[in-house]
């Protein structure tokens, strides 16, 4: 249902030198760098908002806005 209802992005090259720029720049290790990897796939293109319950994971990255279950919720009418 995910790949009929919502598109599938290819991997730029440019997301590579963002990756590596937020892993020296964050000092990014261990498990982290699998966030890291998917903010700089973000930001290469040009997504700026991600929704997960794990937002604290992804505040240090520049440009991402996170957004909560309970954010959504509460911002409903």
């Amino acid at each position: 249902d995910l790949e009929q209802n919502f598109g599938i992005l290819d991997e730029p090259r440019a997301a590579y030198a963002i990756w590596r720029s937020f892993v020296i720049a964050q000092s990014v290790q261990g498990k982290e760098v699998h966030d890291a990897r998917l903010a700089a796939l973000m930001q290469s293109q040009g997504i700026t908002h991600i929704f997960t319950l794990n937002g604290s994971d992804f505040t240090r990255f520049p440009g991402i806005v996170v957004l909560s279950p309970a954010s959504v919720v509460a911002a409903s009418p």
